[in-house]
Parts: structure tokens; C-alpha cells; sequence
């Protein structure tokens, strides 16, 4: 007995009224497995599989734009760290996951997706590749800002990006139905420290303001925000983050993949200072950065 991939959004993301499919949805006919292309039909992954069960593996989401994967170098990196921070051996390199990743999407064809990597651990571990329709913020979030709840959760690998969902899933079911963005983490210190899917920043003037990095998973994204913003006259500060902290900064911020900079307009219900001009200019900043790099960091 088998189950499938999951090649479509799920339903958790689906009935979200913050966030939309593009107009136009592309049908994947292909995916990859250990470097092997196969029929989508083929992506399954056996019930038996007591590592899948347990959530023994990792991921990356990995936007592609007009083909190109952006930012690729950097995920894979993330990826392979994320499996040796939770001791998973395995064969791939990172130039084979990467020439696994180019030829699934000349495959596929053009177009704008995302690409999800599964590294799973085990006897023989395995690594697929999936091609998923992306669901984006609906455009308002940008300039109304979004709504977020927060959760008491500390994630126990924070630099891995593991498949170990359930306390993340829980928090972002629980945002789902009081129709907020995302869920924000809070650790055994009652601090704030990322999103169940995003890396949350705040804004002093023209200064960054991070959870400790040692605490956080290092989103790419986030990564790409920071480097635009030290080119542009930021500075970045790491400190634990208490509610007080937000409530009185100028304005706060979530990136990720798909989400690229949304403001943040409330956390439980407490209104925050939307989008000042600073932030305003920031997104503008990596808006143009990530047109003219052409998901390249550097």
C-alpha cells in the first residue's frame, strides 16, 4: 500500500482567505526520485515507511520564476545541514541534488512554482522532488498588513527544517480559524522568536531587529532581506523579542518564499505601526533585487 506525495495545496492552505492561487495553474506530469525522473502518477511513498510515519527527514521549498530556481545554492545548503543537524546519513551530494533539481525542470517546462525537496533518512534514505502550484499572499496583505497569533512552541531543531510538523501545524491550524496569516512562536522565555513558515523581523528607525539566530531557523529568504538591507544603509540586531518590544517598535515584518516581505498589522489582536516608510522602501529594495539577480545571492 502506498500514499501519495501530496501534489496539490492542502486543504489547511487552500481555505485560506489570506492567501490565492496564481490565475493560472500549471499541471506537473513529472517528478524526481534519487535522481530518476518518473510519471507524477509514481510519487508515492510507501505507508510501511516508519521514517516517513515519524517525520525522520527534511525539506526545502524552493521558488522557481521563469524556470529559474531562486536562490537554489542556498536551499540545498539549508537542506543538507538540516540533515546533519538531526543525524540523517545519506548519499546525495549537493551538486547531484542540484542537477536533479535542473533536470526535473527543464522536464516540467517554464513557468512559476515551487519546488518541494523531501530528504528522507532510513536504511536506504531517499530524496524527491516535487513541482507544486504556489499559493500566494492576496495582494492587500502587502499594503494592509497581515494578522498573527501567537503560540507557545519551541521548536527543538531550530536550524533544521524538518518534517516533524505537528506542534507548527497545530499553531498554524489555530491562525487559520481566527483567520490570521500565520502563527508566531513563542519560546520558554515568553519570547517571540519566527513563524510557523516564517522568519519575523521588527523595525527601529532603519534598524533590523532579529530573534538570536541561534534560535531561529535561517530562512533563505530572510537571508536575502538582510543582505538588500546592509547594502542599503540597515543594520541588523539580534535580542530576544518581548511582546513589549513589538507593541512599541515602528512597524514589524514576516519573509519567506512565497510571502517574499508582508508587514505585520496586528499579533493577537494588538494593533501594530503598518509599513512606515522604511519598510516601505525595503520592500521596494528586494522587489528590485530579486528582478535583477535572478535568484542569484550574489
Amino acid at each position: 500500500m502506498a500514499d501519495a506525495l501530496g501534489l496539490g495545496p492542502s486543504p489547511a492552505r487552500g481555505e485560506s482567505s489570506n492567501l490565492s492561487l496564481p490565475t493560472a495553474s500549471m499541471e506537473f506530469k513529472y517528478f524526481s526520485k534519487n535522481g530518476k525522473i518518473l510519471p507524477t502518477a509514481e510519487a508515492v511513498i510507501p505507508l510501511s515507511n516508519i521514517e516517513y510515519q515519524y517525520g525522520f527527514g527534511v525539506y526545502e521549498n524552493v521558488r522557481v520564476q521563469s524556470g529559474i530556481p531562486y536562490f537554489l545554492d542556498d536551499h540545498i545548503q539549508r537542506l543538507v545541514e538540516s540533515a546533519r543537524a538531526i543525524g540523517l546519513t545519506h548519499s546525495f551530494s549537493e551538486v547531484n541534488i542540484k542537477k536533479s533539481i535542473a533536470e526535473l525542470i527543464k522536464k516540467n517546462g517554464d513557468g512559476t512554482y515551487n519546488l518541494k525537496v523531501l530528504l528522507i533518512g532510513g536504511k536506504e534514505s531517499a530524496l524527491y522532488i516535487v513541482c507544486l502550484n504556489p499559493l500566494f499572499p492576496d495582494k492587500k496583505l502587502y499594503t494592509e498588513g497581515a494578522d498573527f497569533v501567537t503560540y507557545e512552541y519551541e521548536r527543538p531543531f531550530p536550524h533544521a527544517k524538518t518534517l516533524n510538523m505537528l506542534q507548527s501545524y497545530l499553531a498554524y491550524k489555530n491562525a487559520k480559524e481566527t483567520d490570521c496569516y500565520d502563527a508566531l512562536l513563542i519560546n520558554g522565555k515568553g519570547c517571540i522568536t519566527e513563524g510557523t513558515r516564517t522568519n519575523f523581523l521588527l523595525l527601529r528607525g532603519r534598524t533590523l531587529v532579529s530573534a538570536p539566530e541561534s534560535e531561529i531557523l535561517l530562512g533563505v529568504t530572510r537571508k536575502a532581506v538582510l543582505k538588500v538591507a546592509k547594502e542599503n544603509g540597515f543594520s541588523l540586531e539580534e535580542r530576544e523579542l518581548r511582546f513589549s518590544d513589538i507593541i512599541n517598535s515602528d512597524g514589524a515584518f514576516v519573509t519567506s518564499t512565497s510571502s517574499k516581505i508582508v508587514p505585520v498589522r496586528s499579533i493577537d489582536g494588538h494593533a501594530l505601526a503598518t509599513a512606515p516608510d522604511a519598510l516601505r522602501e525595503l520592500m521596494e529594495l528586494f522587489e528590485e533585487f530579486l528582478q535583477n539577480y535572478k535568484g542569484k545571492l550574489t
